[in-house]
Parts: structure tokens; sequence; C-alpha cells
């Protein structure tokens, strides 16, 4: 059940960064929601993310009597806002401080070159609310936004709409899975499917942009 994913950090004297369940041991709720913000928000894309949210909806199955339950409706709140919240502060970061960042040369200016036939292909919401689904991009979509000067109000709008669609999509997938199924087995594996495919999904409309650019000329 849920407590073997959890067994290492239980006994554990100290805090994992990069584990979920360790994560949600030490700091509950509070360090959920800091580093949903983090995540989105200060260009530090290591952190887990989709883990942490399905063992939170996990959690959140558990009966109140134990020590590891975790308040759903808190969780269907509070992560919303820490990732709009965190979108926007790393939009922001992008929009005034991209010449720092992204200096040319510089391995987030090439990224940038990268991502921009994307928001051409499918349009600047579409990406924005994509990359919410896919680790390290849902960091970097964010200053790329801002130094891309996509206009505030498209940004906005799609970052609520990703903000929400991500972590309470991922939470309730969580939260089912500790209610009908059992959680290690199930859980983490469908939030693994769901995001490899978006990263696959991604990642050949980028090859295939690729191919476009370098044949382009020639074929004309």
């Amino acid at each position: 059940m849920i407590s073997h994913l959890v067994a290492a950090s239980t006994h554990a004297s100290g805090v994992n960064i990069l584990d979920a369940g360790s994560l949600i041991k030490t700091f509950g709720l509070t360090g959920i929601f800091i580093v949903l913000f983090v995540q989105t928000g200060l260009l530090i894309g290591f952190l887990p993310g989709d883990t942490l949210l399905a063992l939170a909806g996990a959690f959140a199955a558990l009966p109140v009597s134990d020590s590891r339950h975790l308040p759903l409706a808190a969780l269907l709140i509070g992560c919303p806002i820490a990732a709009i919240v965190g979108g926007q502060v790393g939009f922001i970061i992008g929009r005034r401080g991209g010449h720092v960042i992204a200096k040319p040369g510089s391995s987030f200016e090439h990224s940038i070159r990268r991502i921009e036939p994307l928001l051409e292909r499918f349009g600047q919401g579409w990406v924005v609310l994509i990359c919410r689904f896919i680790p390290v991009l849902r960091t970097f979509i964010n200053p790329a936004a801002g130094i891309l000067e996509m206009p505030t109000r498209t940004f906005t709008i799609w970052n609520v709409v990703g903000g929400i669609a991500w972590p309470v999509g991922i939470l309730l997938i969580g939260y089912y899975a500790g209610v009908k199924l059992h959680i290690e087995k199930y859980a983490l594996p469908v939030v693994a499917v769901l995001v490899l495919a978006s990263v696959v999904s991604v990642g050949l409309e980028m090859r295939r942009n690729k191919h476009r650019n370098e044949h382009g000329p020639a074929s004309g």
C-alpha cells in the first residue's frame, strides 16, 4: 500500500528534496505549495512535481485518523494558486530579466529558438498549457514567454488554465488510485505514462520543425 512508497523517508533522519514522500512527510501542505511555486516560478526544475502531486492526492484518500492524511480541499485550492502565482513570477522574471538569463549563445537562448516554432504552429496559449504537464518545460516556458514578449493577458489566461488543469488533474488521479486501487501499482505509472506521452508528442513536433527548417530552403 501507500506505506511502501514512503518507507525510506519515514525512517530517514533528514529530508530528501528529490523525494516526494520525504518532502510531504517533512513539510506537509506548506512544502507542497512551496515546491510548486519554486518549480514554476524560480527556474528550479529538478524538484518533484508530478510525483509530488500524485502522492499528495493518494495521501488525501487516507482516513483522517492516519497521520499522513492530507485534506483534499486544501490541496485542490492551494496547489493551483501556488502553480499560477509561480507561473506569473516566472513570466515577470523573463520579461524583466531576459537579457541576463538568455544571453546570446547560452543554453537558455538556444532553447528559446527551439520553442518559437511551437508557439507559431500551435499558438501561444496551447504551448503554455501543454508545457505544464512536461517536467523541465513547465519551469522553462514561463520565463521564455516573458522573454518572447507574449502578451501579458494571453499568458495570464493560459497560465491560469494550465495552473488549474495540471495540479488538479494529477491530484485527482492520485486520489482515485488511493481510493480504488493499490497506489504503489497504478497511480505513479499512470502519471508517468501521461507525462511521457506529452514529452514524446512535443519532442516529435520539435524534430519535425527542425527538419522543415533544415530542408525548407532547399525544397524552395
